[in-house]
């Protein structure tokens, strides 16, 4: 996912093809593997993951660190993990 930004990424999640709610539980589920300052990047299909994630971040106490797109232009969802 090199369109995922220029700052290094800790975990890339591939949730191409995944209907909501599961991109936010594929998040949820790995998101304990990466370290405190870490940034996870979700690559989504599903326009509703440009609610979702950013609310998941709320939610949780995270930061959402934007939206970028991979080279096959995927939206990817950015993430920092705060707690």
């Amino acid at each position: 996912m090199s369109g995922a930004g220029r700052e290094a990424v800790d975990l890339e999640l591939d949730c191409r093809g995944m209907r909501c709610p599961l991109p936010v539980i594929v998040l949820a589920r790995e998101f304990s593997a990466v370290p405190v300052g870490g940034l996870v990047a979700v690559a989504c299909t599903d326009v509703a993951a440009r609610v979702d994630v950013p609310a998941w971040c709320r939610m949780r106490g995270q930061e959402y660190a934007g939206e970028s797109a991979a080279d096959d232009g995927t939206p990817v969802h950015l993430v920092r993990r705060l707690v």
